[in-house]
């Protein structure tokens, strides 16, 4: 991968790796419906004007299509979801969980018929030994009592996985302000109605409110736009391996900002997520032109 592939990678990880402790604080005192619409109003409120000026709406309806079937499954489906789930789970059992997304995606890929080269055994084994890494960093302590919440979690799975198929195969040649603007617009309209039918009884914290405004401008407008130039660089199956850094950025918030204690397995944990997305994002010693050049 190019210098520019790991800055872009390394930046998202960093930006997506805050969300589950975001949505684990919002969703204590706001319903899962308004949060989404909270979260998807502000990133499309951020980044819609920039598309208006620049007068591309006209080529966005006419992909209408994928850009509906992108915003459902990787925004307003899951993101849904993901709220509702985290009531359940804790943050670091979301984030194991969504750790499985670059598996599925290479399952979608191949089922699919993508024309993205195969990972290979190198990636294969990448993608395995960074799931070993997640599981030694937070631990298996998903209760069978959370079946709800679980079905939740392997939905969103699904999801965020075939979004950036569909924007490879699909969505090719549109700039990614675009289809960020348009799939947040489309699920910020979706969502709407929880502004009535969800309202909670009292007022959110200061701090619920925080987390909702931080989703959105950060966790959302900006990193979507580097999400789309991380597909671009380094193609859709190895753009998602950058779920197996968030939860190992998740937990180190927790310890340098909390004081949680650093254990032998969160560094054995973190040690193999690293070593597991360098393989799983090496580039293949066989070039293929234009190989991941999605948007």
């Amino acid at each position: 991968m190019t210098r520019r592939g790991w800055l872009l990678f390394g930046g998202l990880a960093l930006i997506w790796g805050i969300p589950y402790l975001l949505i684990r604080v919002a969703v204590r005192e706001i319903p899962p419906a308004l949060l989404v619409f909270g979260r998807t109003a502000i990133g499309a409120a951020l980044l819609s004007p920039a598309l208006l000026r620049r007068g591309r709406l006209p080529a966005l309806r006419a992909r209408w299509r994928p850009v509906l079937a992108f915003a459902a499954v990787e925004v307003a489906i899951p993101w849904l979801l993901l709220s509702d789930a985290e009531r359940k789970l804790s943050s670091s059992s979301a984030g194991l969980l969504v750790a499985l997304v670059p598996l599925v995606g290479a399952l979608l890929a191949r089922i699919s018929g993508s024309r993205q080269r195969p990972i290979g055994w190198q990636g294969l084994g990448g993608l395995i030994l960074g799931l070993c890494g997640v599981a030694a960093l937070v631990g298996l302590d998903v209760s069978v009592r959370a079946g709800w919440a679980l079905a939740e979690m392997a939905l969103v799975v699904v999801g965020y996985a075939a979004g950036p198929i569909i924007v490879a195969r699909s969505l090719a040649g549109l700039p990614a302000l675009e289809v960020v603007a348009g799939s947040l617009g489309l699920a910020a309209l979706a969502y709407a109605p929880a502004l009535v039918l969800a309202l909670p009884a009292h007022a959110p914290s200061a701090a619920a409110l925080g987390a909702v405004a931080v989703l959105g401008v950060l966790c959302t407008g900006a990193a979507f736009v580097i999400f789309f130039q991380l597909i671009a660089e380094v193609g859709p199956l190895r753009a998602t391996v950058v779920t197996y850094l968030n939860p190992a950025v998740a937990m180190a918030a927790g310890v340098g900002l909390l004081g949680e204690p650093m254990t032998t397995g969160m560094a054995l944990g973190f040690a193999l997520i690293l070593v597991g997305s360098w393989l799983a994002t090496r580039a293949s010693p066989v070039s293929h032109a234009g190989e991941g050049r999605s948007v």
